[in-house]
């Protein structure tokens, strides 16, 4: 059964309002209240998760902590995750520095990079070392990486995606301002400028329709 796109996204929202709704003391949720915190019908929260199984009771809601773990069987959360940064810039450091990484199961334990100026610095509170991109492949072996994240400019992306492809890697994360299309790996494209424009449009669209119904009040 194919899932779709759309759902993997939702899986991920409803485990941060569990894991919320847990740290706030409650041990029982319903649709209606994570449709309530998530601004969702309480039908697509049902029908998303009616593609992994059976989750809560009609008139009972859904258990926190069971339905937490399952999220985190289906999100596959339930282990760690090791995971390298290419690129020791800005963003790569600012992810280094993130500290719910971690908690969240995503451990980075490397960086890499083409700068002879930064191989062997380290990064971060956890003082992550910066290796060069000549040993790639070896690190991801002995490190056991699992997860890559691109943080270089868009020119260097596609190069550096199939590098990592290359080296066994089978998921990356794209901070690059370019989309990558990947055969052999799966892909998150995360492009901050566009969230930013899009926000921006739907301020402009609000504005415009502010702006009529004065004119209709007006009028």
């Amino acid at each position: 059964m194919k899932i779709p796109a759309p759902v993997s996204k939702r899986i991920a929202l409803y485990h941060r309002c569990v894991a919320t709704l847990l740290s706030e003391g409650k041990s029982t949720t319903s649709s209606q209240e994570l449709g309530e915190r998530l601004v969702l019908k309480p039908s697509q929260i049902r029908k998303d998760l009616s593609y992994f199984g059976e989750f809560g009771k009609r008139g009972t809601g859904y258990d926190l902590k069971d339905l937490r773990l399952s999220l985190e069987n289906v999100l596959k959360i339930n282990k760690t995750w090791n995971v390298c940064i290419v690129g020791a810039g800005n963003i790569g450091t600012a992810l280094a520095n993130h500290k719910e990484f971690l908690k969240e199961g995503y451990k980075i334990i490397a960086f890499f990079d083409r700068n002879t100026s930064k191989i062997g610095k380290k990064i971060g509170e956890k003082g992550i070392l910066v290796y060069p991109m000549s040993e790639l492949e070896d690190k991801v072996r002995l490190l056991k990486i699992e997860i890559g994240v691109i943080a270089v400019p868009a020119s260097e992306a596609r190069n550096v995606s199939e590098m990592l492809v290359k080296v066994g890697i089978k998921g990356i994360l794209n901070f690059a301002p370019t989309k990558l299309k990947l055969t052999d790996a799966e892909i998150e494209d995360v492009d901050i400028a566009v969230s930013f424009k899009t926000l921006t449009f739907k301020m402009g669209v609000r504005e415009i329709e502010r702006n009529r119904s004065n004119c209709k009040e007006n009028n």
